[in-house]
């Protein structure tokens, strides 16, 4: 292997603990020779053959086309093998080609602090640990969303601080402060981006207890417009016997968010999922007429977007103890219907140790990733091969027992920008 190349990838693989700080794509390029030939030795003797040099023989756009085919750590290491490939991986039509010809395995972000935004990212087609500064966020409780690449961040005190930013290329953006009240007992947000245009769409869904009664609830939807750059209040309503809370989650133009019940009632009918198109906004009336019962008695309900089909996984009550979690289900929602997908198998919600009735759980494309917040253990469901599977053991250790460990998961992507 040429020496440049095994330099290059020293700086980004380590066993167990990786960095990649220096090899974002503004910063300036290096004065470097151009790649060295390599040699390959014949079966025969190890006689050295004719030397090949890659450059002489792939020309540009070919060259574009293979590299972007590579995971996107593998680009970062490409980028540094020489001045022409990092000019390469650097251009315009290259990101067109990388955002065209392969879609990247979603990574999770796990934090290892309780107090400073910082941790690992996990990337699993090369199953390996990253360290990954986050721009913008200043601690790991902040309300965060994902989408195609880009990473909104809501601070968890007023929840009028918002960020957008994409992770791998470092570039950030502050927002306007939303409109509505400050404060709120309960706040959803989520992101969606458009994958053609690269504009997006946020949404916070608050929630506050009207003063002096605890079944009534003032609930409003605020929108955000990456084109315009500005927040419309879309919906004001006062809920009775219903609050919001923290799950929301938008899919094909639809906003869906969970709200739980204040007045008691059966186990079945303590969740609920609203449903809220953003394009035929209706300003009145949406809990009565878009209310979607979860399917069945759940201690937590985590939403996702898995190919503009909203997933939900959820931890399941026993019948009895419907706090009590005795198990984790996936569903898949079907018009106003849920579609049970699978279970988790006892072995591996075993494996977690002690489970929490409530989990950190994010995903997309067809990977969910599922966390204790109790430990540093992550499991992945593949949605495609219906496959469950521990990832590499995060290089983290619990440090002590009320230590508390959560995260979420985004899309490596090059080319979209806030």
């Amino acid at each position: 292997m040429n020496l440049k190349y095994r330099e290059a990838e020293k700086l980004l693989i380590m066993e167990g603990e990786t960095s990649w700080v220096n090899h974002c794509f503004d910063d300036t390029a290096r004065d470097v020779a151009e790649f060295d030939s390599f040699s390959e030795l014949s079966d025969e003797g190890n006689r050295e053959t004719d030397v090949v040099s890659v450059d002489l023989i792939l020309p540009d756009d070919l060259l574009e086309r293979i590299l972007a085919y590579l995971p996107i750590a593998s680009i970062f290491r490409a980028s540094s093998v020489c001045k022409r490939w990092h000019e390469i991986v650097s251009s315009t039509r290259f990101l067109w080609n990388f955002s065209h010809f392969l879609s990247q395995k979603p990574w999770y972000f796990m934090f290892t602090s309780s107090d400073e935004a910082v941790g690992y990212a996990y990337d699993p087609v090369l199953r390996k640990w990253y360290i990954i500064e986050l721009p913008c966020i200043q601690a790991p409780n902040w309300f965060i969303a994902s989408s195609c690449g880009l990473v909104c961040f809501m601070d968890n005190n007023s929840r009028s601080e918002l960020h957008v930013c994409n992770p791998i290329t470092k570039q950030c953006k502050k927002l306007l402060e939303p409109p509505g009240l400050k404060f709120p007992d309960y706040s959803a947000l989520a992101i969606s981006v458009n994958r053609i245009s690269h504009g997006y769409t946020i949404s916070i869904v608050k929630s506050k207890q009207v003063p002096g009664n605890f079944f009534q609830w003032d609930l409003s939807i605020h929108i955000y417009d990456s084109e315009t750059a500005m927040w419309v209040t879309s919906l004001k309503e006062v809920s009775t016997g219903w609050r919001g809370g923290d799950e929301s989650m938008i899919c094909d133009g639809v906003l869906y968010f969970l709200i739980y019940s204040t007045g008691g009632g059966t186990p079945e009918n303590r969740h609920g999922l609203i449903t809220y198109n953003l394009s035929g906004r209706s300003s009145h009336g949406v809990l009565i007429k878009s209310f979607i019962p979860v399917p069945c008695p759940l201690t937590c309900g985590r939403l996702m977007n898995l190919k503009e089909k909203l997933v939900m996984v959820g931890g399941i009550g026993k019948p009895d103890r419907p706090d009590i979690i005795k198990g984790i289900g996936i569903w898949v929602l079907n018009g106003k219907e849920w579609q049970e997908v699978t279970r988790m198998p006892h072995k591996f919600f075993q494996g977690f140790g002690e489970f929490d009735d409530v989990f950190a759980s994010s995903g997309t494309d067809d990977l969910i990733y599922i966390q204790s917040y109790g430990a540093p253990a992550l499991l992945v469901y593949d949605m495609n091969q219906k496959h469950w599977k521990w990832s590499q053991k995060c290089p983290v250790i619990k440090r002590f027992p009320l230590q508390l460990f959560t995260g979420f998961s985004f899309e490596p992507r090059l080319e979209t920008s806030p």
